[in-house]
């Protein structure tokens, strides 16, 4: 019916026209590439474009301000149409996260995913040493990245090239800031922290660097990014099925106050270099 192509087609002149930025919330086991797809795929869906021989041949914009593991979930930044070139701060912004270590078991990939490569002794370690220690971590520190990353070498991701069986170098440790690093809990040989960090920090790095000035090893068991920027898990994370267009506008609308009122975190010179935000049109 004309009216129902006319209802479409003002859906579709109101995708196109949203534009900021707003969050998502990444479930576990999805890339954040994938979860942005999916979002793509869902509004194009509703607004009745047809992606393949696109007559008004719009490309949706849209993008994601900074790679959550695949293994981890939580606060996803996207921007959409002119916010797409707002995310390069939210890559350089503050990030919390909230993560469960295990001592005693070393991974390839640093996390409940990957290959278990030492296992050792932790029942040594108390819930004193852990605090102890966590003070070594807080504030300006240098971390290596993991091997298993999005970061890229020669415009492949590591984590591709490792997968392949690749010799991967380790990237050299690079300066991170720690705004604030705290235990939650310690029932061995899990532990709790919560991490307040700037661009570029690895928790998975963290815990494994834990794990080693503890004279054991550790890896993330579970890893949630409760916070970016000025998203938080609780309040502004678009669950999946609220992925609409009118849930979406409504959600740019109360973001974009948000985002004035953020305050600019200073940034390290060095703050991830190689890493970009990932926008796919």
């Amino acid at each position: 019916s004309m009216a129902g192509e006319a209802g479409g087609a003002a859906l579709a002149d109101k995708l196109f026209s949203l534009s900021g930025l707003f969050a998502v919330r990444k479930p576990k086991g999805p890339t954040s590439a994938a979860v942005l797809n999916l979002l793509k795929e869902r509004l194009l869906a509703e607004a009745g474009v047809q992606t393949k021989g696109n007559k008004r041949n719009q490309v949706l914009k849209i993008g994601h301000g900074g790679t959550l593991d695949s293994a981890a979930a939580g606060v996803l930044v996207v921007g959409i149409g002119k916010g797409t070139k707002m995310l390069g701060t939210m890559l350089a912004g503050s990030k919390k996260y909230t993560a469960i270590g295990m001592l005693g078991k070393a991974t390839d990939t640093l996390d409940a995913t990957g290959k278990v490569t030492e296992e050792k002794p932790y029942d040594q370690v108390t819930k004193g040493d852990l605090e102890n220690v966590l003070q070594k971590f807080t504030g300006d520190i240098m971390q290596v990245p993991p091997l298993y990353s999005a970061l890229k070498k020669d415009g492949e991701r590591l984590s591709t090239l490792m997968k392949r069986g690749e010799a991967v170098e380790a990237k050299p440790a690079r300066p991170v800031r720690v705004y604030s690093l705290s235990l939650q809990q310690f029932q061995p040989p899990l532990f709790t922290l919560d991490v307040e960090c700037g661009g570029g920090f690895y928790v998975r790095s963290l815990v494994n660097d834990i794990g080693k000035e503890l004279s054991t090893c550790a890896s993330v068991q579970e890893l949630t990014r409760t916070k970016q920027g000025p998203f938080t898990l609780e309040e502004h994370a678009l669950h999946e099925d609220k992925w609409t267009i009118d849930e979406i506008a409504q959600s740019l609308e109360h973001c974009s106050a948000l985002l004035l009122g953020e305050p600019a975190r200073k940034k390290l010179k060095t703050e991830h270099p190689g890493e970009t935000a990932v926008i796919c049109e």
